[in-house]
């Protein structure tokens, strides 16, 4: 099969593989050279028709575009969306599994279960970010040998924290990232740092959120304890006299039910929404059956697709909340002098995604079919179990933190330029759209979800076996990412709002 056509009403192929100008494509001449994974006109499409894949409008023709043409971003423009929404119309409960899932977790005092077991350093602004990665950095492999049950001490730091407004959506924001680390089950132990005189107070954040210090979460600030030197000595004796205590901790059997996963995709090319995002998808709905809890995100990222979340809604309210963040993503992308589709990198375009319209309706199929349950703000603690969408920017750090505050124990990232990313305290799990990237970035990609196309492996075949790595992963084998010491630098608030 030279051409994909995904849908009888689109007007539009993806070439598996590089086609030249005059070569029959599926049936097409093409007029064109194209590249493989990119799209050749099925029909002809006069100026200012409409372009569909996925049976959805994908943009529209900006000029006759001849039958066998390359379509892509030379003759294809946006629109903003304007869409009459439909609710609950889709709804596709999970049916219950015959056997109940487990694995391997850290069943914490509170009731949550993590995946992993470290000690962190959250810092409250800027200011204290040398501190914390010196009081991080102190604790070696070899200082760490005696505490194998530790993962490790992570530094969470961060450029904001000051020089901004004491409430509203930016500080709001950023007290919910920094309560959602601070409780996060895959910590054992907190030490929080601050500077002291930053917006961004800690001890407003404890009486907040109800955070009471003790021997596993303690606080500190740099001028209280009067200069830099003597802030990193205090903090590594509070965290070395926690290391003992949080390698009491063990492993034990838990339901799969108690996993939360955040969906992510970045640096996605034309076979994500082929390949990995549906197998993804599949993962989420065998982790929702059993009663798990699905995190997509990125609302820029499904905007064009949100009317078929939407028709996913398990109510008129949940649907009415995703509806809103994409108002407000118009309005805010407008206001700043963008577009909604600047989204898409030039290395999306080079790998055959022409508007944000395309790589949403791609993005979304990391959702599965489940009904949408809620719809969460960033960073906000995640609470229902099932399919869920949390607001959030479409960069992938920013998104991933907000996630990961929100309760995520585990990652899944589709990539099909290849994107280094990693994540702590959360592992983060890699799958290749396509089997060149698998293979090129081997010491990158966990999984090779480009066998659907390679060996005609079934999108649900696939996803079984990405949700059994879920479960391998949540008891503690090593993603690839994990192995290459990523996780450290990903850490990225999302700021919003003015900087002062």
């Amino acid at each position: 099969m030279t051409v994909i056509r995904l849908d009888s009403n689109d007007n539009v192929g993806v070439v598996r593989n590089r086609v030249e100008a005059g070569a029959n494509a599926g049936g097409v001449m093409a007029v064109d050279a194209i590249p493989a994974g990119h799209k050749i006109a099925l029909a002809p499409m006069p100026k200012g028709a409409v372009v569909r894949k996925y049976a959805q409008v994908i943009g529209y023709a900006q000029d006759d575009i001849a039958e066998g043409a390359h379509v892509h971003t030379h003759n294809v423009e946006f629109r903003n969306t304007d869409e009459t929404y439909a609710y609950g119309t889709n709804l596709r409960p999970m049916a219950a599994p015959a056997t109940r899932d487990t694995f391997q977790g850290y069943k914490r005092e509170n009731g949550s279960v993590g995946t992993r077991n470290y000690i962190a350093i959250v810092t409250s602004v800027n200011c204290s970010a040398t501190a914390a990665r010196m009081i991080a950095d102190h604790f070696t492999a070899e200082r760490l040998a005696d505490f194998p049950n530790v993962d490790g001490v992570a530094a969470f730091v961060h450029g904001t924290g000051c020089g901004m407004a004491g409430d509203g959506d930016g500080f709001e924001a950023l007290q919910r990232v920094m309560w959602g680390y601070a409780k996060h089950p895959n910590h054992a132990g907190v030490l929080m740092v601050g500077l002291g005189c930053e917006i961004n107070q800690i001890d407003w954040l404890l009486d907040a959120y109800g955070l009471k210090q003790g021997p596993l979460f303690q606080t500190m600030n740099i001028q209280n304890v009067a200069g830099l030197r003597r802030t990193v000595e205090m903090g590594i004796e509070k965290v070395t006299a926690m290391l003992p205590l949080a390698n009491e901790a063990t492993r034990t059997e838990c339901p799969a039910s108690a996993l939360k996963v955040a969906l992510q995709c970045g640096g996605s090319d034309a076979w994500s929404g082929l390949t990995a995002n549906p197998a993804l998808g599949h993962a989420c709905d065998l982790l929702v059956a059993q009663g798990g809890t699905g995190v997509l995100a990125e609302t820029p990222e499904v905007y064009g697709a949100e009317h078929l979340l939407t028709e996913r809604a398990a109510d008129r309210a949940t649907g009415d909340k995703l509806v809103g963040l994409i108002h407000w993503w118009e309005d805010y992308t407008k206001r700043n002098k963008g577009s909604m589709d600047n989204n898409p990198s030039p290395g999306n375009k080079a790998g055959g995604l022409t508007t944000i319209l395309e790589k949403s309706l791609g993005a979304v199929a990391k959702g599965g079919t489940s009904p949408l349950v809620d719809v969460y703000k960033y960073a906000e603690d995640v609470r229902a179990s099932g399919f869920t969408f949390m607001d959030s920017p479409g960069y992938d750090p920013a998104s991933v933190t907000g996630q990961i505050a929100g309760g995520c124990q585990v990652v899944c990232f589709t990539t099909g330029r290849g994107s280094a990313f990693g994540s702590k305290p959360a592992p983060t799990i890699k799958i290749a759209t396509n089997t060149d990237l698998a293979q090129r970035m081997e010491e990158d990609m966990d999984v090779d979800a480009g066998r659907i196309l390679s060996e005609n492996i079934s999108a649900e075949a696939m996803g079984r076996e990405i949700y059994e790595m879920i479960l391998r992963v949540a008891s503690g084998e090593e993603s690839k990412s994990e192995a290459q010491g990523l996780g450290d630098y990903e850490f990225v608030p999302w700021q919003i709002g003015a900087v002062m």
